[in-house]
């Protein structure tokens, strides 16, 4: 079954640019946080992942779901996480989505179709699988999407996932952000595979392989994969190749990755490609770019304001749901 994906008009191209923007805004003042003392929790950023984080999210439609890692802030926005959101979350305050159990970026809110984020990779795949088996069985129009990176497709729960998803034909997009290390280690240490999107071919799915700082490419396979699943075609493993532009998490220097690797990929910013698309489809200019600057800045701060304002939460909050009530 092969779908045909819409060419992305003009205000879905303003929106994910404007998603683009605001992702690396927060994380950029996220960083500032964390490194003046500000932060208790962890950061964990994409930096460098825009494209694919904003390119694949968007691509859903409202009833769907999305399964991100701890890494995958960026890609939340899209289904309406608000930068308010993200700072009283990682201020662990009271009014935060996990109010003030979370921290970092471990949010969720299922009624936008968000799976709260997790950090043990691939745990979503089979859960989003599962979602995906319940859509089928209740004969809902519905698509599942977890992501995940290069290195945990070395782990069982990832095979598994992606051969009982095969068996029975379930909608779900399977993602891999192939950002160049797991942690330390480069892919060349964790598999012979050139593409882990041939570890498709084991179960009878399509496996594309898109450049994952071009988000055009990046919305334009995935939507075609999540329209593919929700008519019934099944599954289909997409792996984006980009770079993780800073360390593992916060702490981390990334003192294993070269000067030279983080200049060639600085070549290839996934903003930088998108604002000289948009400026070449004449959608886009200098005003454009300062006035998109001058928005995003003034919602960060607005945002952290609010934060840090907010109260912590009271002490009983430590044991409300924990159980289902």
């Amino acid at each position: 079954m092969d779908v045909k994906p819409i060419e992305p008009g003009a205000k879905e191209l303003q929106d994910m640019y404007y998603y683009m923007r605001l992702g690396r805004a927060i994380e950029e003042r996220l960083e500032l946080e964390y490194k003046g003392g500000k932060l208790t929790s962890a950061i964990y950023l994409g930096r460098g992942q825009e494209a694919i984080e904003v390119g694949a999210s968007y691509a859903l439609e409202p009833g769907d779901i999305l399964a991100p890692t701890h890494r995958d802030m960026i890609s939340q926005l899209p289904r309406g996480l608000t930068a308010r959101e993200v700072f009283t979350n990682h201020y662990a305050r009271a009014n935060s989505l996990t109010r003030g159990k979370g921290e970092a970026s471990y949010q969720g809110d299922l009624k936008r179709g968000l799976f709260a984020t997790v950090s043990m990779l691939p745990d979503f795949y089979p859960v989003a699988t599962g979602a995906a088996l319940a859509f089928k069985l209740r004969g809902e129009k519905r698509v599942a999407m977890p992501l995940c990176g290069e290195g945990a497709t070395s782990r069982g729960d990832f095979h598994e996932s992606l051969n009982l998803a095969s068996v029975l034909d379930l909608p779900v997009v399977f993602v891999v952000i192939n950002n160049g290390f797991a942690y330390s280690t480069p892919p060349f240490k964790e598999m012979k595979l050139s593409d882990v999107a041939e570890r498709a071919h084991a179960y009878a799915i399509p496996g594309v392989v898109v450049d994952g700082n071009n988000i055009i490419e990046c919305y334009l396979e995935a939507k075609k994969a999540v329209e593919r699943a929700r008519d019934g075609g099944g599954p289909t493993l997409l792996e984006a190749k980009t770079m993780r532009m800073r360390g593992h998490a916060g702490h981390d220097a990334a003192k294993y990755i070269s000067k030279e690797l983080i200049r060639e990929w600085a070549q290839k910013d996934p903003i930088d490609r998108f604002e000289k698309h948009l400026t070449n489809q004449g959608l886009l200019d200098e005003t454009g770019i300062k006035d998109m600057t001058e928005r995003v800045t003034q919602e960060v701060a607005e945002a952290l304001k609010f934060a840090e304002e907010s109260p912590y939460p009271e002490g009983q909050e430590a044991i409300t749901d924990v159980y289902r009530q």
